[in-house]
């Protein structure tokens, strides 16, 4: 008799593919030396990716258990993936800024005070919320906060897609 998969193990498998997905389209943005604005703009596919991974997830649970999937097991295998995906990722990152190429924390910076400037803000206010900021554009603290943002994130969307990929039990239903 063939064994059921587990949220754990479907989380973990999906959570280290989107975890690659991240590592790889993040390192193409970089290579291709976009602008900031538009990197953060394409940056947004990271979600179109989980949501589809979190999907391929659910239909893998489903297909390899019983057929069904509750919200509750949709959302656990979600935030798993977000979470491995999330950790993994900002791992790498936080090994290729603080070893490799620590140019992207400068491109950020520089994108911050010209957004300030064209707020019309003052050079000794640009400056403060520069003091403020650079204790968060550090290479730990940026995948610290990335890590807590999929986080957040993956847990919202996976309580989205559970509610379209979910499959009540008729058994286990009162």
């Amino acid at each position: 008799m063939e064994e059921k998969v587990s949220v754990s193990q479907v989380g973990l498998k999906y959570g280290l593919i989107i975890g690659l997905v991240f590592i790889v389209y993040g390192m193409i943005l970089q290579f291709l030396n976009l602008d900031m604005k538009l990197m953060q703009n394409l940056g947004y596919l990271n979600y179109a990716a989980l949501i589809a991974v979190i999907y391929l997830a659910h239909k893998a649970f489903k297909e390899g258990g019983d057929g069904y999937l509750s919200v509750g097991q949709g959302i656990g295998i979600g935030t798993l993936i977000s979470l491995i995906g999330g950790a993994l990722s900002g791992v790498f990152s936080y090994i290729y800024l603080s070893f490799i190429d620590d140019s992207m924390l400068t491109k950020v910076k520089d994108m911050q005070i010209a957004e300030m400037e064209n707020r019309g803000m003052d050079d000794a206010q640009i400056e403060q919320a520069m003091n403020i900021a650079g204790k968060f554009m550090t290479p730990l603290m940026m995948a610290v906060m990335s890590i807590v943002v999929m986080v957040i994130f993956g847990f919202i969307l996976s309580l989205i897609v559970s509610l379209f990929t979910k499959k009540a039990n008729p058994t286990l239903e009162v």
